[in-house]
């Protein structure tokens, strides 16, 4: 049986009549395919990526399993639509807390039209895009069985400074981050999420030596999710913290040249993950 997506942070959802990806309960998750080519691309992109050989295999684990694609009843309503079917990254943790970060400072691509240029234009100086090279997008912070979880409104998200980036990622490992604004968080997760041999830092310099190499793809608009779960930290079950690239709609060819607008952002998330774990 399909359902809405619990654990959706940002992006197009399948609630009151809209189009939206949906899960099973076997961890798939459904995405139905864009218009204006934007789904054959986005399908065309996970065909070449688990099959190019000149793509590392440890570098595909950033990625959600792709188990091709599939005809199904629209969220809409609208009818049989193909969907692709991925991994349900959400399925492995209990209650997860979720980051879903859009990469760059620059987030059209290539053969956008003019409009489509000008919108995005607009929201990356209007959010930290340009200043910081990345924006977080959405997100969901668990703080406890009675509280649930902390989600901040999409206007909110697109009004983030710097300095409430820093606040995010301090609340993210915190397990006071139900308290008010003026307590201290503890950061008490921080060492074991953002640190440590299978840490959130590793995982993403692990990623960023492999974009200082690869020309193959240049991801536009693609977010970086990351997400851990308390239950499994605390009772030292794997994995508890996950790196994943998703959203892959306006990936071009690189042409033998480096990333850089994905890499500088990659570049500077990593420092501001780094300056919460250096001040625990």
């Amino acid at each position: 049986m399909l359902k809405v997506p619990e654990h959706q942070v940002a992006g197009h959802q399948a609630i009151d009549g809209n189009l939206g990806p949906l899960v099973d309960d076997s961890g798939r998750f459904y995405k139905p395919l864009q218009a204006n080519e934007r789904g054959t691309k986005e399908l065309a992109f996970y065909q070449s990526l688990f099959s190019d050989t000149l793509v590392p295999d440890h570098i595909r684990r950033f990625f959600p399993v792709f188990y091709g694609s599939q005809l199904l009843e629209a969220s809409d309503g609208s009818g049989l639509r193909p969907h692709l079917v991925l991994q349900d990254l959400a399925s492995n943790h209990l209650n997860p807390s979720i980051l879903d970060v859009k990469m760059g400072s620059r987030t059209w691509y290539p053969e956008a039209s003019d409009d489509y240029i000008q919108r995005c234009l607009e929201k990356d100086r209007t959010t930290t895009s340009v200043s910081l090279g990345f924006r977080i997008s959405g997100l969901q912070i668990y703080q406890s069985k009675e509280s649930g979880f902390w989600k901040s409104a999409r206007k909110d998200v697109l009004s983030f400074t710097a300095d409430n980036v820093r606040l995010v990622l301090r609340k993210f490992v915190s397990s006071n981050s139900s308290v008010g604004s003026n307590a201290k968080l503890d950061c008490c997760f921080a060492r074991s999420v953002y640190g440590g041999p299978a840490g959130v830092l590793e995982q993403l310099l692990e990623l960023k030596t492999w974009f200082e190499d690869q020309t193959i793809y240049h991801f536009n608009s693609t977010s970086l999710l990351i997400l851990f779960d308390e239950e499994s930290l605390l009772k030292g079950r794997t994995p508890f913290a996950e790196v994943k690239l998703i959203d892959f709609a306006h990936v071009a060819e690189g042409e033998g040249v480096i990333d850089h607008n994905f890499l500088g952002g990659l570049c500077s998330l990593i420092k501001f993950i780094s300056e919460v774990f250096s001040r625990i």
